[in-house]
């Protein structure tokens, strides 16, 4: 069994008054995926990510689509159009609006039709296989966006608005609705200063939470493998992708489930760990960005160390847990090298199979088989949720050149807003002081799953266009600003 891993990663799906806790693998393609294909690659916003291309054409300009990449790879450059850059993108987007609506499924399908969830949850955890599928997406888009770019500086600069803005206000929402009582932050049980050196840099997770919000817990391994991701590129390890994805499924499988949970904090203390995590982050990813040569390296390789370090020993979950996420991430890399003819087909096939193996393996070897704990995920959940994110994301590749219905192509825009903003709607939900017959009532349960879904679009619509969207397009000009200055900079000397 699983130790409380549940896509939502956090306390249980049950209804509670703080909200429920929430998430952000794949069986390599057969050979009828698109790897072996010559079709152009991909590219594709992530679900915290929004580039896939290798090219050297400059970063874009402010009036570029927000989710659009800025360029293609140069081998399809010619004859490429902008709807047909768009079409690419389509099926990404497809994969994170099916991955978000499980997330969700995941925290409201306890609410309501109960009787239909427990049949759900008897065969797969709908939202440890959202966010593996979510986890999938980025590896394949985040490394082609810092390769594309080249420059380290432009990179984060694009990443911090693509996240940040939207995180801080659904902190801030979150901050709000505990004063009035709609979310229970007193539940959280730490202090102010504390809980805010946690979210700081959005590692929460790996400094033994809680999460304000707790489909946050994600993003602390997606900080993480941003900050190895600049490391290794610090160094010209970045295309080791499969060597990487192999590396951390063997420590997941051999060592995951020896490793303590939080023992730094335990040890030292949350908020002296918290503190130095974010000094020692920060300050060399700071330090990375300002200079060149051997400060930036070491900048980078302190800030991607202690993130490492904190997913093994600090992590509030399992470290089987992190060390397979990475793993994941990675091998999304690894198909889209394949995709992209860096790699060998048959060797990304093959590789990908052995290291979903692994993680399954890990993931049923290491927990407890006799846990009690009414969070635990059942083993066979686990085999069935990684390998249904697998065989997901390999149909994914297998038909990117097919039309993606429009609405699933909106959703997958708006999925960081959907994701963010659905965890306080349940808080809203929670308070509703429903008649005691509203549980025995399907038909009316389901028309206030309907309203509910329907409330949480048009909010995810709303931030998407007045938030996300104009902080992308801000953080592209500062981005293509920073790069045309690397760039004069270079030819001066």
């Amino acid at each position: 069994m699983l130790t409380t891993v549940t896509a939502a990663g956090g306390p249980s799906r049950a209804p509670a008054a703080g909200g429920p806790s929430c998430a952000h693998g794949a069986r390599a393609p057969s050979s009828a995926v698109s790897l072996a294909g010559k079709a152009p690659p991909t590219p594709g916003p992530g679900v915290l990510a929004e580039t896939r291309a290798i090219a050297t054409t400059p970063a874009p300009g402010p009036d570029a689509p927000a989710d659009e990449p800025p360029a293609v790879p140069a081998q399809v450059a010619a004859g490429t159009t902008a709807p047909a850059r768009r079409q690419r993108l389509a099926w990404l987007d497809g994969l994170r609006g099916i991955a978000a609506l499980c997330v969700v499924y995941e925290h409201f399908g306890a609410r309501v039709l109960v009787s239909a969830d427990v049949a759900v949850h008897r065969i797969f955890d709908p939202g440890l296989y959202g966010v593996l599928v979510f986890f999938l997406i980025s590896g394949y888009i985040v490394p082609a966006t810092l390769e594309q770019r080249r420059e380290l500086r432009s990179f984060w600069i694009s990443r911090m608005f693509r996240l940040f803005p939207l995180f801080a206000l659904a902190i801030g929402i979150t901050l709000v609705f505990g004063g009035f009582g709609i979310a229970n932050l007193a539940a959280q049980g730490q202090n102010v200063g504390e809980t805010a050196l946690a979210h700081l840099f959005m590692l929460s997770d790996l400094l033994t939470g809680p999460n304000l919000i707790v489909v946050i817990w994600t993003l602390s391994y997606e900080m993480v493998f941003y900050l190895l991701l600049t490391a290794l590129f610090t160094v010209r390890l970045h295309h080791r992708s499969g060597t990487l994805a192999v590396i951390f499924v063997t420590a997941a499988l051999v060592l995951g489930g020896c490793l303590p949970f939080g023992w730094l904090s335990g040890t030292l203390g949350k908020t002296q760990v918290a503190l130095a995590a974010d000094v020692l982050v920060m300050g060399g990813l700071g330090v990375a960005l300002a200079f060149r040569g051997l400060p930036r390296a070491l900048g980078a390789w302190l800030a991607a160390g202690t993130g490492l370090t904190l997913v093994v020993l600090n992590g509030s979950r399992s470290a089987y847990e992190g060390l397979t996420i990475l793993a994941l991430m990675f091998t999304g890399t690894l198909l889209y090298r394949a995709q992209d003819g860096q790699l060998s087909r048959n060797r990304g096939i093959v590789l990908a199979v052995g290291i979903f193996a692994a993680a399954v393996t890990a993931g049923v070897w290491h927990p407890p088989l006799f846990a009690s704990n009414p969070e635990t995920i059942k083993a066979g959940q686990w085999i069935m949720s990684v390998a249904l994110a697998g065989l997901t994301f390999a149909i994914g590749l297998a038909v990117q050149n097919r039309r993606v219905p429009r609405f699933l192509s909106w959703l997958g825009l708006v999925s960081y807003s959907v994701y963010l903003l659905f965890p306080l709607l349940l808080d809203v939900y929670d308070k509703i002081p429903f008649p005691p017959s509203y549980h025995d009532e399907p038909w009316e349960q389901a028309g206030i799953a309907v309203a509910y879904v329907l409330v949480l679009l048009a909010c995810a619509a709303t931030t998407y266009h007045l938030i996300e969207l104009p902080m992308q397009r801000l953080g592209r000009r500062l981005a293509g600003r920073m790069g045309r200055r690397v760039s004069q900079a270079a030819l001066a000397t």
